[in-house]
């Protein structure tokens, strides 16, 4: 697939096939998302793939609001960074993640980004139990780690429909 095909492929999905996504699929498309430009070569970004099912729709739990694409999902990648390679572990997990979401496209799958960091499990209760110390609970996530995100993905048929076109003018300015 052309690289402008995949950009205009690339939409968030919340309805997947109850089809398996083959481990060395998802390892590829994740070793893509390895290659993500990170600061100072830091390499900071850390994954964590899921493939089990029931484990998938257990993440949901992670906040009573928002995360409705894991529990239909049958794979998900927890997208994670180590705070103690880069202050800027947020930034590097977000590029690595949106390589990700972009690799997933090329291999023929659809993709959700489902936020964790600073989010808390209840909405009404902001200053409460946040949605990593849950998932911390059952998924073997590092100490040193902070999770950004987590991407649920899976084949689809659902086909978003297209953007609507930007104008240019409103989102671009030229200095030249």
């Amino acid at each position: 697939m052309e690289f402008r095909q995949v950009l205009a492929a690339r939409r968030s999905v919340r309805k997947f096939e109850e089809r398996e996504v083959p481990r060395d699929v998802l390892a590829q498309a994740i070793d893509s998302a390895l290659q993500a430009p990170s600061s100072r070569n830091s390499r900071s970004t850390r994954f964590l793939a899921v493939r089990d099912a029931a484990t998938v729709h257990r993440m949901a739990a992670m906040r009573d609001y928002g995360t409705m694409p894991l529990a239909g999902a049958p794979a998900a990648v927890v997208v994670m960074g180590d705070r103690a390679a880069s202050d800027l572990w947020v930034d590097n997990a977000a590029i690595a993640a949106t390589v990700l979401q972009l690799a997933l496209v090329d291999a023929g799958l659809k993709s959700c980004w489902v936020h964790v960091n600073g989010r808390p499990r209840r909405k009404e209760q902001p200053e409460g139990e946040q949605a990593a110390d849950y998932l911390r609970t059952f998924l073997p996530i590092p100490e040193e780690c902070g999770v950004l995100c987590v991407i649920a993905l899976g084949y689809s048929d659902f086909e978003p429909k297209p953007l609507p076109a930007g104008e240019p003018a409103e989102r671009v300015r030229w200095m030249e």
